[in-house]
């Protein structure tokens, strides 16, 4: 099934997108918590780092941007630094932003989180959420009007920040093209005309007043939203129980989710719906469209806050293979996004490179005080063709693809990143690991990439060995016929 979805990812035509909506400005301070406040009984957050993202509709317009799509924006901000840092980002991003429209009565909207480590510990908003009138709305009417006629599809990101006014909704629905909206509320008939709505489980039963706990409960919860908002296709995401769809002609299916590690939740919702968009507005046929929005939004949940997912990280989700190993092994021209994607989760990185030809219970002991040093643990894996002129023609005894697929299945290994240069130097350098770790046997031998972390703020450690185990005294014994007993 994934490796037909690849092909439709990869033939799916260009689309132009419209995204209307609130537009929020993320903040992320991150750092440590390790004391409390002796003003009172809160921890105190020493700040590290701090990050600007695309919030709110911004975020599903960044989730087009980095799926290929030719993309517009629509709705306020104020008349602020902030509104000007958030009209900025979406045109430096990539993103149309004549339909962005600056409004001296009321602040940009802006969501502040604090992260220690990668928990979130607070937040907190500064927003208005009045409904858009006046002027302001006048001029978003003209200007969503004026270029939703031209898209293949339009996507409305109602966070109830007052931007989804009725008059600007009739605007959208009034240009002919395809409406998709992911809702707020309890009152699904102002969404009257869209072409999909797609709540979550959550929403879909306040706005139903029907218990859902299976697809017989989902199904009459669907019927409901299809009359009151007259949609062709009402879609219900359900976290880890995936998506159910629903569309007017009959068709329903309920995709479930593979298995990820959950970080965070944040804007699922918003992948959900930019993937939607991006092969509904292509004309792919509904069920694998909503496929493929399951798999992204199983990808974006490994990530922390609101984030976009790329079409590389779309494929590898896509791969045959699905399994949680498979997903593992990460190839090099993604490493340096990987590691910095890690670095944003506030995770403490780990590396260590070997051959791993032939692994045995050193090799295990090994990488499990490797990982006991960080958060998550890299490991860069010679290939073929760097091992034989490490260690001769008749090596490796495992080729590449299996010494991965094996290290990749130990739980104290979470990337596997092969490489083929002499030394992990350059390597090293793209990652830059909070943590070098490496084998005792290297404290006299000068470990490479030592000079480039320790100037990064970061660490080498050198871990003990388990006595008597080498994958070249195995190979030893086994050319000598000797027992290993």
């Amino acid at each position: 099934m994934t490796g037909g979805l690849i092909s439709v990812v990869h033939g799916a035509r260009p689309v132009r997108v419209g995204v209307v909506g609130d537009l929020i400005l993320d903040l992320y301070l991150q750092g440590e918590a390790d004391r409390i406040s002796p003003e009172a009984p809160i921890p105190v957050l020493a700040v590290k780092s701090e990050e600007l993202r695309l919030g709110g509709a911004g975020n599903v317009v960044a989730n087009l941007l980095a799926l290929g799509s030719d993309v517009w924006a629509g709705g306020v901000v104020g008349e602020d630094e902030k509104g000007r840092t958030l009209t900025e980002s979406l045109r430096a991003a990539g993103a149309d932003v004549g339909a962005v429209i600056a409004d001296a009565a009321r602040p940009t909207i802006e969501k502040v989180r604090l992260i220690a480590r990668s928990q979130q510990i607070l937040r907190f908003d500064r927003e208005d959420v009045t409904p858009v009138d006046g002027e302001a709305e006048r001029r978003l009417v003209e200007a969503v009007a004026e270029r939703a006629a031209a898209c293949d599809v339009v996507v409305v990101s109602d966070y109830a920040k007052g931007v989804v006014t009725e008059r600007v909704f009739e605007a959208l629905v009034g240009s002919g093209t395809r409406i998709l909206v992911d809702p707020k509320g309890t009152d699904y008939s102002r969404y009257r005309g869209a072409f999909a709505i797609t709540p979550n489980k959550v929403e879909a039963e306040a706005a139903t007043r029907v218990r859902i706990d299976d697809d017989a409960s989902l199904a009459r919860a669907a019927a409901i939203l299809h009359d009151v908002a007259d949609a062709e296709v009402v879609l219900v995401t359900l976290g880890p129980d995936g998506i159910y769809c629903s569309s007017r002609a009959g068709e329903a299916f309920h995709v479930r989710s593979e298995a990820r590690k959950v970080y965070d939740v944040t804007g699922a919702g918003d992948t959900v719906i930019a993937l939607l968009a991006r092969f509904v507005g292509a004309d792919v046929p509904l069920a694998d469209a909503v496929r493929v929005a399951n798999v992204g939004a199983g990808i974006v949940v490994g990530k922390l806050g609101a984030a976009a997912v790329t079409l590389t990280e779309l494929y590898r989700g896509l791969r045959a293979e699905p399994d949680e190993a498979s997903l593992k092994i990460v190839r090099r021209d993604e490493v340096a996004g990987l590691a910095e994607d890690l670095r944003a989760r506030g995770l403490r990185i780990a590396f260590t490179n070997g051959c791993f030809d032939v692994l045995h219970a050193g090799h295990a002991r090994y990488l499990a005080q490797a990982r006991a040093e960080g958060d998550v643990l890299i490991v860069g894996l010679n290939d073929d063709a760097s091992i034989r002129a490490l260690k001769g023609p008749e090596r490796p005894l495992v080729a590449l693809e299996d010494r991965a697929a094996l290290l990749a299945a130990l739980e104290a290994v979470d990337f596997v990143v092969p490489f083929g240069e002499e030394t992990p130097e350059a390597l090293i350098r793209e990652i830059t690991p909070h943590v070098l770790v490496k084998g005792e046997d290297w404290r006299d031998k000068g470990v490479v990439g030592r000079e480039w972390v320790e100037s990064h703020g970061g660490q080498v450690v050198l871990a003990p060995l388990l006595p008597g185990r080498s994958t070249t005294g195995l190979v030893e014994r086994i050319r000598g016929g000797v027992s290993e007993s």
